[in-house]
């Protein structure tokens, strides 16, 4: 194996690197060198990141004339940044897939936002993978292979930018375009702990993109930071003539004092405490920022169920109508059975939802009369890509519940890092605001950034980790209690002594043998002394086997608002139980039994 060993891998900064070269402290040639080491050891893990590369030979040619350009005297703002392309975007030399291959063609041509960027110095590494035609939030897709979440191998890497995603987070590039219709710059951002970029519709140029809905399709950036996405977009923003979407440069200024937020009864978390933890910590943060104001979630649902359960159907149909009439077996089965329905639809069922849309779009505008902007969760939940598979459709739909309103309103958005899932896959929120708005959204998502204080992103999964699962025991499975041996037989590892929240009551139950408590929730209650211990999931299944009722496991929530598996207990276990809540736990009771 060739260059720095995979556990050496790390991201890469667009804008370090550009600086160096410029400089002469490096040349482009040695950071094409560097990425060439990096792709050869990346590879092993991960192949089905790229659908094509280009050869070794002609990036080193491109990097030689980068570093020619610098010679010469020229400061370029990208100077021999590697970058990847979403393979819906156009890239001379390389075939445009859209993840079919019986779609493929050799454009002639780059796209706009490709010359802009090998215009100012960077250099296109290659094609990544995606969910066919940008269908799909989930990255299983493709023919070409599913990419995996980068620090958990077992989940799904988010889509339809799937490959783009990867190659950010694993280092292979320091940053990647991907493309947006209902989410798909965003949702692998927050899954792999990266800022997701979504300009303005029109703000960079579409031309050279395969659509998937061409009145909605934004290309996006993923990368490690914010600086670089802002490099990013001042080199490709910018009206281009040759895209009839295309609208002259504008930037607006953004307030910051009150943010909206979903009210708390319309949150769906799918069943994810996690997420809805770090959700409300993200929002502790904000607040410091800005007054955090709660509004009506309905009526941007009602857009994004127009977007897949209207007439916006037919826009896609519509791109891939020639595939769909002359080889549909081509096209991957869940793609066709969520476009196949806009083949039936009417011009009055089109007009009627244009005319819905312009009302919802009314009341969107009317928000920012009251709030700045948006701090919605990027996604409520992340599935494991067996997961997503055995149901395609539906778990990909609860990826969509907060993103597929806002290209369809015309807002901006920037998706940011928010926190860490005991699974190493990221949690993240997306900042939103009023077309035009999205530099001051940068600047929201740094001021943020700053007050988060977020631990860097985990070590990268490069051999497939062990699923694992934190479980709470609270009485005879303590440490030099009769039961913890059941615990130490499964290889289980001691997490540490926590409190729960003070929502719960401790019961010694009657005539257990060997003695047992019962936890049990109430408002009344007290913290609890609980250990927390880290079982494989196999281990933890043949540990839940053998609890005997009244017990069971559930889920406890510890002091600080986060949440794990726990022992719990039927309303049955307290009848003729001791309440021994005011001891604190169950080890003071036994302590207050023993003999003097």
């Amino acid at each position: 194996m060739t260059g720095p060993a995979v556990s050496k891998l790390e991201r890469r900064s667009a804008t370090t690197i550009a600086a160096a070269v410029n400089t002469g402290a490096t040349s482009a040639v040695a950071v094409i060198e560097e990425t060439l080491a990096r792709l050869a050891d990346y590879d092993a893990i991960q192949p089905q990141v790229w659908i094509s590369r280009a050869t070794a030979e002609d990036l080193l040619a491109a990097a030689r004339a980068v570093d020619a350009r610098i010679a010469a005297g020229e400061v370029l703002p990208l100077a021999g940044v590697p970058f990847a392309a979403k393979d819906n975007i156009d890239v001379a030399g390389l075939d445009t897939t859209a993840a079919c291959p019986a779609f493929a063609y050799r454009p002639q041509e780059s796209a706009t936002v490709i010359e802009r960027l090998t215009a100012a110095g960077a250099i296109c590494v290659g094609k990544t993978n995606l969910d066919q035609f940008a269908t799909g939030l989930n990255g299983t897709r493709s023919p070409y292979g599913s990419p995996r979440n980068a620090y958990n191998l077992a989940y799904v890497s988010g889509g339809s930018s799937s490959g783009s995603s990867v190659a950010v987070a694993a280092g292979l590039v320091a940053f990647a375009l991907g493309t947006d219709t209902a989410g798909s710059g965003r949702v692998p951002a927050a899954f792999q702990h990266l800022i997701g970029f979504k300009p303005s519709k029109g703000r960079w140029s579409n031309r050279g993109l395969v659509p998937a809905c061409r009145t909605l399709d934004c290309i996006t950036v993923f990368t490690d930071d914010t600086a670089d996405a802002r490099l990013v977009d001042g080199v490709v923003a910018g009206f281009d003539v040759e895209d009839p979407y295309s609208k002259p440069l504008a930037d607006r200024g953004l307030g910051r004092k009150t943010i909206g937020v979903p009210r708390r009864d319309q949150r769906v978390w799918f069943g994810d405490a996690e997420s809805e933890f770090l959700y409300d910590k993200a929002l502790e943060m904000l607040s410091g920022l800005a007054d955090i104001v709660e509004i009506d979630l309905a009526p941007l649902q009602e857009a994004a169920l127009l977007l897949y359960g209207g007439p916006w159907v037919a826009e896609r149909t519509a791109a891939m109508a020639g595939i769909l009439a002359d080889n549909p077996g081509a096209v991957d089965p869940t793609v066709r059975e969520v476009v196949e329905p806009g083949l039936g639809m009417t011009a009055v069922e089109l007009f009627n939802g244009i005319y819905r849309m312009a009302e919802i779009k009314r009341h969107a505008d009317t928000l920012w009369e009251g709030i700045d902007m948006l701090a919605f969760p990027t996604v409520g939940t992340t599935y494991r890509v067996t997961e997503l598979k055995a149901a395609p459709v539906a778990l990909n739909s609860a990826f969509g519940l907060y993103t597929n309103f806002v290209n369809l309103l015309d807002m901006a958005a920037v998706a940011v890092p928010a926190g860490i899932r005991g699974n190493a896959t990221g949690f993240g929120i997306t900042l939103i605001g009023p077309a035009d708005t999205d530099r001051a959204l940068l600047d929201a998502a740094d001021a943020y950034l700053a007050v988060a204080d977020l631990p860097p992103p985990p070590p990268l999964d490069l051999e497939g980790k062990m699923q694992t699962v934190k479980l709470a025991v609270v009485g005879a499975h303590l440490k030099d209690m009769p039961l913890h041996w059941q615990l130490t037989s499964r290889s289980a590892t001691f997490v540490g002594a926590f409190e729960t929240a003070p929502t719960y009551k401790l019961y010694a139950i009657a005539d257990s043998v060997p003695p047992k408590p019962a936890l049990v929730h109430s408002e009344d209650g007290a913290p609890i002394a609980l250990e927390v211990y880290e079982l494989g999931v196999s281990e933890f299944g043949s540990f839940v086997a053998e609890v005997p009722a009244p017990l069971a496991i559930g889920t406890v929530t510890l002091a600080d608002g986060s949440s794990v598996k726990g022992f719990v207990a039927e309303p049955r276990a307290v009848t003729g139980a001791e309440d021994i809540t005011h001891l604190g736990g169950w080890r003071a009771f036994i302590n207050a039994k023993a003999p003097a």
